[in-house]
C-alpha cells in the first residue's frame, strides 16, 4: 500500500500554489514577448554556509520530485488565478496544461554540500522552470536545514541512538518533513506517527508525565505501563523522586525493564546516579534514555554520560538556531531565441556586495587526498579534468520530465553517513569555523 494513495493531509493534491505571485506574472510577461520558450537553466545553491557550519547536508529532493509530479493547475487552481485577476486568460490557457517536460540533475540526497556548490539544476524553458522556484526552495531550504543539524546531533553522539520528537514544536507538516530530514541526518526513529506512516520511519514512545499524574500513585502508574507494555517498557522516572522511582521501576519489572528516561534536572549528574542505582539492583541491561530541550552542544556534553539514547525536539525542527539554509534558484544560462538548437549563453546578476553570482551550466566534482579524504569541491563550466570525471557530484533526476531516480529514504541516509566520513575529521568539531572544504571554480 502506498500512503499517498489515500489522500491524507501530508500528502497534497497539487503543488502548484506552493509559489509566489511573481512568478506567474513573470511567466504572464514572458509569453507576451515571446521569450517564454526560451532554452534555460536554473541552479540552486547558497553563497554561504550558516555562520560557524563547517558543511551542509542536502535532503528533501525524494519531496522536490513528488512537488515536480504534482504541480498541476487543476479547474479549482485555475478559477481562484482567475477570480482574483493575477494573470490573463492566455496564461491560465498555457497553465491549464502545464507539465515540466524538462530535466533536473542534483546532488544526490543525503549528499554534503558548500558555498557554490550546484545542489539542484533545472533545464527546460523559461516558462516551465521558473514556475518551480519557491516550492523547490522551501522544501530544500527546510529539510536541508533540519538534516545538518540532524547531522551534527548524530555526529556528537558518538554512535548513541537518536529518537525525533519534535512534531509538537512546529507545524503539522512540518513535522513530518522534519522527521524524514531526521532520519536522512542520522537519526533513529521518530515519535509522528504520520512520517512513520508516509515514510516508513520507525515509531517510539511510551508514556509523558500526564500517565504518570492521573494515577493515585507513582507505582499505581508503572503498574498500568507494564501491565500494558509489557517489562521492556521505558518508564518515565522523574515526575517525583527520581531514585525512588527506579527503585519502584524495579521493584515492579524486576531486570527485565527495557529503560528509563530523564526528563529533567542535571542530566550528566542524574544520569550517572541512576546508572549506578539501576547497577546496584541488577537492572545492569536497562538502559537510560534522557530527553529536555537537549541540542547537539548538550548532547556532546553528556558523552562520558551512561546515557543510552536522546530524544530531541525543539532544537531539531529548527535547524539549532539555522530554521533555513539561504539557498537560491537563479537563472545561470539561457537560449537567445526559441530555437531548439540555439546556444545556452551564461547570465548573471551584477550585484555590489555579496549578492553575486557565478553564470553557466556547471558541474561539480569532490577531489580526495591519496586517502580519500575530501579536499576541495570543485566547480567549473568546461570539460570536466579526466581526474574528476569519476568523482562528479550531480546525477540525473528527472529526464523529460520523468523522474529517474527515486529511492528508498535509508539510501539517502546511508549516503550521508559515508559523505560525512570521508570529509576531514575536523568537519564534525562543534567549535564555529569555516567550511572543512574551500570550493574551487575551474
Amino acid at each position: 500500500m502506498n500512503p499517498a494513495d489515500l489522500g491524507l493531509p501530508v500528502d497534497v493534491p497539487s503543488t502548484a500554489l506552493f509559489t509566489d505571485q511573481y512568478e506567474l506574472t513573470m511567466l504572464q510577461a514572458a509569453l507576451r514577448s515571446g521569450t517564454a520558450d526560451r532554452r534555460s537553466v536554473f541552479e540552486v545553491f547558497t553563497r554561504r554556509l550558516p555562520e560557524g557550519r563547517r558543511y551542509g547536508v542536502v535532503a528533501g529532493t525524494g519531496r522536490v520530485l513528488d512537488a515536480v509530479e504534482n504541480f498541476r493547475f487543476d479547474p479549482g487552481v485555475l478559477g481562484f488565478l482567475r477570480e482574483r485577476d493575477i494573470v490573463d486568460e492566455p496564461t491560465l490557457e498555457w497553465l491549464a496544461s502545464y507539465r515540466f517536460r524538462g530535466d533536473v540533475w542534483g546532488y544526490p540526497e543525503g549528499e554534503v554540500y558548500f558555498p557554490g556548490s550546484p545542489i539542484l539544476r533545472v533545464e527546460g524553458s523559461f516558462a516551465e522552470c521558473v514556475l518551480l522556484e519557491t516550492v523547490i526552495l522551501s522544501i530544500l531550504n527546510h529539510d536541508s536545514a533540519i538534516a545538518a543539524a540532524a547531522s551534527r546531533m548524530s555526529a556528537a553522539a558518538g554512535g548513541r541512538k537518536l529518537i525525533e520528537m519534535g512534531a509538537r514544536r512546529t507545524h503539522e507538516l512540518a513535522a513530518v518533513a522534519s522527521a524524514r530530514a531526521a532520519y536522512v541526518g542520522g537519526f533513529d526513529s521518530t515519535s509522528d506517527l504520520a512520517a512513520g506512516f508516509r515514510y516508513a520511519i520507525p515509531t517510539v514512545g511510551t508514556s509523558a508525565h500526564a500517565f504518570t499524574l492521573l494515577h493515585d500513585s507513582e507505582r499505581d502508574a508503572f503498574q498500568a505501563q507494564v501491565a500494558s507494555l509489557g517489562r521492556g517498557t521505558t518508564l518515565l522516572v522523574d515526575t517525583y523522586d527520581v531514585a525512588e522511582a527506579v527503585r519502584t521501576a524495579v521493584e515492579i519489572t524486576g531486570p527485565e525493564l527495557g529503560a528509563v528516561r530523564i526528563d529533567s534536572g542535571d542530566l550528566l549528574l542524574v544520569a550517572h546516579r541512576v546508572r549506578q542505582q539501576l547497577d546496584e539492583l541488577g537492572a545492569t541491561n536497562t538502559k537510560i534514555v534522557v530527553t529536555s530541550d537537549l541540542d547537539e552542544y548538550a548532547i556532546a556534553s553528556l558523552a562520558a554520560a551512561p546515557v543510552d539514547a536522546y530524544g530531541v525536539g525543539t532544537q531539531l525542527v529548527t535547524g539549532s538556531g539555522h530554521p533555513t539554509c539561504s539557498m537560491v534558484y537563479k537563472l545561470v544560462a539561457r537560449a537567445r531565441s526559441a530555437d531548439p538548437k540555439a546556444p545556452l549563453e551564461p547570465v548573471a546578476k551584477k550585484s555590489m556586495g555579496a549578492k553575486s553570482s557565478m553564470g553557466g551550466r556547471k558541474w561539480a566534482a569532490r577531489r580526495r587526498d591519496a586517502e580519500g579524504v575530501a579536499e576541495a569541491e570543485v566547480i567549473g563550466l568546461d570539460a570536466v579534468p579526466a581526474d574528476l570525471i569519476d568523482h562528479q557530484l550531480l546525477v540525473e533526476l528527472v529526464k523529460g520530465g520523468e523522474v529517474v531516480a527515486r529511492e528508498p529514504l535509508d539510501a539517502a541516509r546511508e549516503r550521508h553517513t559515508a559523505a560525512r566520513a570521508a570529509l576531514p575529521m575536523s568537519a564534525i568539531q562543534l567549535s564555529k569555523g569555516e567550511p572543512v572544504i574551500g570550493t574551487e571554480y575551474v
